[in-house]
């Protein structure tokens, strides 16, 4: 897993090239290549080798997802949205940048990730580019990310849509899609069959869901030196969380259930790298 993290860490700094006008590049690379686990892109990868694919043929689809990311954690902590100062233990790109150029960064690389996977995929065959492209711009767009984001905020303080529909709906959305977009792609990157990627799918889905409860989780037990974002924000906020709609006990007991029916997946395609990043979640929590 460290080498591939690795060898996203060097195409981001190649496809990251700073050029005029330098404030939206110096932007734009500086939330891309904050130190981070890039689970994102190494699944991609990951899930491309699974399927007897060439990982290089994926890096830039892995990297633009990880871009895409990016682009998503710039808007997210906008004061017009969750009003973050902080990311990855560093200050958030509008407080280095300020509001307008950190707006039109996230801009940048929404329309920067299409670009690089249309200008570096030269070894795929065009069908299997346009397949993930379709992807990228679906979970990009008001069908995703968007809306996700759209209802957590429409949700923030409105007892009447806490329930469990909402919540399923903006994880989904806001965390799920992600992995979604990585693991299907490197699937359909690697000529996977139609069923292989739906299984991707059903994967990522289980596993984003995971994934949000365990961040949700960890909003409550963990510090700013471990998460390296501002603690209890949500809650202080009224978001709606797994944590604040089930409680923290249960919460665990739904992320246990959730980790042995990913497990169950995963274990088919012996991958140790997606076992590892379960793994690592679970010691974490039981800290």
């Amino acid at each position: 897993m460290n080498n591939l993290i690795e060898k996203v860490n060097q195409k981001l700094e190649e496809y990251m090239d700073i050029r005029y006008p330098e404030s939206i590049f110096n932007s734009m690379k500086y939330t891309v290549t904050l130190p981070g686990k890039r689970l994102r892109p190494v699944m991609c990868l990951e899930a491309c080798r699974i399927f007897g694919g060439n990982i290089e043929d994926a890096m830039p689809i892995a990297c633009a997802i990880e871009m895409l990311h990016a682009q998503s954690l710039i808007h997210d902590d906008l004061p017009c949205m969750d009003n973050d100062d902080f990311r990855r233990g560093k200050p958030s790109n509008h407080k280095v940048f300020g509001e307008a150029i950190a707006t039109l960064a996230g801009d940048a690389l929404l329309s920067y990730g299409p670009q690089l996977i249309i200008e570096k995929s030269v070894n795929l065959p065009p069908e299997r580019v346009l397949k993930v492209l379709r992807e990228y711009t679906k979970i990009a767009g008001a069908y995703g990310l968007i809306a996700g984001q759209v209802v957590d905020i429409e949700s923030e303080g409105d007892e009447s849509v806490k329930n469990a529909e909402t919540l399923e709906f903006i994880h989904t959305h806001k965390t799920a899609d992600l992995f979604r977009l990585a693991l299907k792609s490197g699937a359909i990157i690697a000529g996977a069959s139609d069923t292989k990627i739906q299984e991707m799918d059903d994967l990522a889905q289980k596993f984003g869901i995971a994934f949000q409860i365990y961040d949700d989780i960890l909003d409550e037990i963990s510090t700013f030196e471990d998460l390296g974002k501002t603690i209890g924000k949500d809650k202080a906020s009224g978001k709606l969380t797994y944590v604040s709609l089930y409680g923290l006990e249960d919460s665990k007991k739904k992320l246990n259930s959730l980790f042995a029916e990913i497990y169950d997946i995963i274990d088919k395609y012996h991958s140790e790298i997606l076992k590892n990043i379960v793994k690592q979640m679970e010691l974490k929590i039981a800290k």
